[in-house]
């Protein structure tokens, strides 16, 4: 089932999300609900509290970046619980970054090029690894929403500024884009 995606200003989006266990209702569900709005939406990852629920759940698929990145063709994994434990700060890559949350707005984002994560698979098997390259900015990128953050809160000052009316268009719940989305209630 495809499920509408929360966009920027629900409340849900700025919640901490919390760790799981494997007896969660109906998890497999979920996260086959999740891979489904990811590919009708056209998006590579997808965090759970962008489709309403504040839990440590991740999907990223990055087999369409395959003719680009060679290394991703039938990259299709699941994280649950996933935190960062360290990031390698040394090296440092700006790209622009987009969010299914944030339709229509792209920025500069200065990630590290590499970081250390834990999580569970989707049978619940512990991995302990360094990642680097794309997959790490997009884990951090994906990451980023189960600490209540967005991409645009890594974006300079000034940036933030520039793009403050756009940002106002989507907590107002203009939005524009090709999938289901849930925008934030009107105040």
């Amino acid at each position: 089932m495809i499920l509408p995606i929360y966009t920027y200003g629900q409340p849900v989006l700025r919640k901490v999300a919390e760790d799981i266990t494997a007896d969660y209702p109906d998890l497999d569900k979920f996260i086959r609900d999740m891979y489904e709005t990811l590919a009708d939406s056209e998006g590579i990852g997808l965090a759970a509290p962008q489709v309403g629920k504040a839990i440590r759940v991740v999907v990223i698929d990055l087999d369409v970046l395959s003719e680009d990145y060679p290394e991703y063709k039938g990259f299709k994994r699941t994280f649950i619980n996933p935190h960062i434990i360290e990031v390698d700060d040394s090296e440092m890559e700006t790209l622009e970054e987009g969010c299914l949350s944030l339709p229509g707005l792209h920025e500069k984002v200065s990630r590290p090029k590499r970081i250390h994560v834990k999580y569970q698979d989707a049978d619940f098997t512990e991995h302990d690894e360094w990642v680097d390259g794309y997959l790490a900015r997009v884990m951090q990128h994906e990451f980023d929403h189960l600490e209540g953050k967005v991409f645009t809160d890594r974006i300079t000052p000034l940036r933030k500024q520039l793009i403050k009316g756009k940002l106002k268009a989507l907590l107002q719940g203009r939005v524009k884009c090709g999938y289901r989305v849930k925008v934030a209630p009107h105040k």
